[in-house]
């Protein structure tokens, strides 16, 4: 993995292979590189370590071209990141192929194809395929022919963008597990593994299935399903905007998306609520009829998506009165959990293509659930599409590795599935007014709460020179706890722990010294004394204590307590979401201070494809 760009045309492919693994670089990644078919159809491949930048410059210092062409940008998993582990990789007479995921049976392929006297210059399990390919083209009709045929003999997930200098006018194309996308243009074509990559060329595209094998060609794309039947793909027009991923006027793409945030709250709400109803159809036309039936609710879900879990957890029993789990989605799928009758089971991912969350879903889907919801932000994914109910976030892209806009949109369409179950249950139609009042605020709670910013700003100072950090909340706050931790050690390298307050007793109290600041959540609720108790526990031994406090809790800084009044009381539903804001932008600070690359931070990728 981690991103896949081709381009099938009359004109030189290398600035729009360039330009689309400019766009996918928030993915995360170590290496680049790209091949290229020249006039004569003779191959030609660069590759890299780093940044696209540097694969520039060295296409700058000894220029390529090429009318057709696949590149893409990886993220280590088989042999570490250097020029000869990095994509395309090659074969015989001129094959080259990218890929994203894992081949699980990559030793005994490789195994067999040494036995045939192929020899290895990688680690990877990519090459394996590019090898078994130029086998099988020696006894097939062609190179699609060959694709097939490889595809049949691999096991765990890829998205496979391969050509050849035997055919030279064509891409082919696999999936399974990894999304591919396929660009429309006039008298040429183009593919890629998210459609933000092809933007600057074409609005319209296909989106393969699973299983799905492609032939791209400048006029014509041919496609056969796992069964080996041709296939049509409907296609479609995107409503992402080609500067959908540009910074504008901030310093960081996570800074834009923090601030984008009212939009994209107003946007996972807008067309579903009317006269103060939630209306049932935005999760799909059996909504309803489910929703009715739901007597529980299991959700899986992973790193930031599942703080949002969390989160919902806790106002599901407490709002709707029904029992609500909650799973770590790499942990679900190796279990087997007892299903109690008519239970929804519920996956949250930003992308709808983490491959463990993906893996849980289609575990659920044999075992018995009353039906599957998938709360993300990209429509076409393959969790949208596998799951009987959808709320899409519409948050728009988030290019900073570190989760903000999708996280709060998270919870936000988390707070309509708990309108929505309660209605069913127990809310009258003034209760239900109430709380979608409550959700309608969030834009302007959340457009208060930034201004909050150039207080955080100095606030900050006090952790650049910190190397821990402690979070701490209670009841649903605990989760975003959870969450600032993760978002200060994501960003800014400083390890950081979240826990609930009343967990300090327990161990972490050891901990806790001059050096040690410790970050409290305390909105005015019925835990707030408890957590005030908390904090003097802190203050005893001498930590620094830095508490956003609702403005009624009457908190006032003093002697080794910070206090950051939050704009205003907000209620249970509310608060995570508020909360949350300045958390955010801590992080984001303290990472500036220290230096770090915020949007792309070490050893991280935005979507986790592979397990």
């Amino acid at each position: 993995m981690c991103g896949i760009v081709g381009v099938v045309s009359e004109r030189n492919a290398v600035p729009i292979l360039m330009e689309g693994l400019r766009r996918l670089e928030y993915r995360g990644y170590d290496s680049a590189g790209l091949a290229v078919l020249n006039a004569d159809h003779v191959l030609a491949r660069l590759r890299t370590v780093g940044k696209v930048k540097i694969l520039q410059d060295a296409i700058d210092a000894a220029p390529i071209a090429g009318a057709v062409g696949v590149a893409h940008t990886r993220w280590a998993t088989h042999g570490v990141p250097t020029k000869r582990n990095a994509h395309p990789h090659v074969s015989r007479d001129g094959i080259a192929i990218v890929h994203n995921g894992i081949i699980e049976n990559h030793d005994a392929l490789r195994t067999d194809l040494a036995a045939l006297g192929y020899s290895f210059t990688s680690e990877t399990d990519t090459e394996v395929v590019a090898h078994r390919i130029h086998h099988h083209l020696a006894t097939s009709a062609d190179l699609f022919e060959a694709v097939r045929r490889t595809v049949a003999e691999l096991q765990g997930a890829y998205a496979l963008a391969v050509l050849s200098e035997r055919d030279p006018d064509c891409i082919v194309v696999a999936r399974v597990g990894c999304p591919v996308v396929i660009g429309l243009g006039i008298d040429e074509n183009f593919v890629a593994s998210d459609v933000a990559a092809l933007l600057p060329v074409t609005r319209r595209f296909m989106f393969l299935e699973e299983g799905d094998v492609a032939e791209i060609r400048r006029k014509s794309i041919k496609i056969v399903d796992a069964a080996g039947k041709s296939a049509a793909r409907i296609a479609r027009d995107s409503d992402l905007a080609a500067d959908a991923v540009e910074r504008g006027q901030y310093r960081h793409f996570m800074l834009k998306e923090i601030h984008e945030q009212p939009r994209a709250i107003a946007q996972t709400l807008e067309e579903r609520v009317a006269g103060g109803k939630l209306l049932d159809a935005a999760f799909g036309p059996s909504a309803q009829r489910v929703f009715k039936k739901v007597k529980a609710v299991h959700i899986a879900a992973c790193g930031t998506s599942y703080h949002a879990a969390i989160v919902a957890s806790y106002l599901i029993e407490q709002i709707c009165r029904i029992p609500a789990r909650v799973e770590i989605a790499s942990e679900y799928r190796y279990r087997n959990p007892v299903v109690t009758p008519d239970t929804l089971f519920v996956t949250i991912s930003q992308s709808g293509e983490t491959a463990d969350t993906l893996a849980a879903l289609r575990n659920a889907q044999q075992a018995g659930y009353l039906s599957t919801l998938a709360i993300c932000n990209v429509a076409e994914s393959s969790m949208v599409r596998d799951s009987e109910l959808v709320l899409l976030t519409r948050a728009g892209p988030e290019i900073g590795v570190a989760s903000t806009k999708a996280f709060t949109t998270q919870l936000t369409a988390l707070g309509m599935l708990i309108v929505a179950l309660a209605k069913h249950r127990l809310l009258d139609a003034e209760q239900e007014r109430a709380l979608i009042s409550q959700l309608l605020q969030l834009p302007r709670l959340v457009d208060e709460t930034l201004k909050l910013d150039a207080t955080i700003q100095t606030l900050a100072e006090a952790f650049a020179d910190k190397r821990h950090a402690l979070f701490l909340g209670r009841g649903p706050l605990y989760a975003i706890a959870l969450e600032g931790a993760l978002k200060l050690k994501e960003i800014s390298y400083i390890h950081a722990e979240g826990y609930a307050a009343a967990e300090l007793k327990h161990g972490p109290l050891a901990l806790v010294d001059e050096d040690m600041p410790v970050v409290a959540v305390a909105p005015n609720n019925e835990l707030l004394e408890k957590l005030k108790s908390n904090l003097q526990e802190v203050r005893a031994r001498g930590g620094n204590l830095f508490v956003f406090a609702d403005p009624a809790t009457g908190m006032q800084s003093a002697d080794g307590v910070t206090v950051i009044q939050m704009p205003a009381q907000v209620s249970a539903l509310q608060a995570p979401i508020i909360y949350t804001v300045p958390l955010q932008l801590l992080a984001y600070h303290v990472a500036v201070l220290k230096g770090t690359d915020v949007d792309q931070p070490r050893n991280l990728a935005k979507s986790l494809t592979v397990e």
